[in-house]
């Protein structure tokens, strides 16, 4: 029994890890280390009020945003370097494996002096973004309300499909037909009484 408890997880260890294993089988393993269990220790960490937990898994999150920001604006030429996948999933791993600290490290060594480095600049673009989407909005109210109403009715539309999908209404030909057929019933039913009440007193 431990012998077949053991083999989907060398199997999957195995297509994992294969060179010539699909993209698709490593990209979910890095969707998977990389963004759900961060997710989850974060929300552990969060709900534990546990302070070192929460610095590792922030510190975690500043250096996987930059990294994430890297591979989207790198992203083709990314794509064709061999074995690319795997290296990020076991880049994904150092991130997060205690030991080793990766996250910290990476942080510390370059995030930290770049974004100290350039604190200013970015703090003035940040600033100046800002204004430019209040400005947007501002100038904008009809527009963003139309199409606030427009996400609303469609909202409304697909809720009203889906519980017909889901609760079908009889239709209304089917309805008149069923309750003409139970008041046609009544009167047969009041006759067939009164023919037997009629045979009793004739007896």
């Amino acid at each position: 029994m431990a012998l077949l408890s053991s083999i989907p997880s060398e199997v999957g260890l195995r297509l994992l890890l294969c060179p010539l294993g699909s993209n698709i089988i490593t990209r979910t393993a890095c969707c998977t280390i990389g963004i759900g269990l961060p997710i989850y220790s974060t929300f552990k960490a969060i709900e534990n009020k546990n302070r070192n937990e929460q610095e590792k898994w922030l510190l975690y999150w500043a250096v996987y945003g930059s990294f994430s920001l890297v591979e989207v604006l790198s992203d083709k030429v990314l794509y064709w370097l061999p074995f690319y996948y795997h290296i990020k999933f076991a880049c994904l791993v150092w991130l997060q494996f205690p030991s080793g600290h990766g996250s910290k490290y990476l942080y510390g060594k370059y995030l930290q002096p770049f974004l100290r480095k350039h604190q200013a600049k970015l703090d003035r673009l940040l600033n100046s973004l800002s204004h430019q989407i209040e400005k947007i909005i501002s100038n904008h109210q009809e527009e963003i309300q139309l199409a606030k109403a427009v996400v609303l009715r469609c909202a409304m539309t697909a809720n009203k499909f889906v519980k017909d999908i889901t609760h079908p209404a009889l239709p209304e030909g089917r309805n008149s037909t069923q309750a003409s057929n139970s008041q046609m019933s009544l009167p047969s039913q009041d006759s067939e009484h009164s023919t037997d009440t009629d045979l009793d007193a004739a007896n």
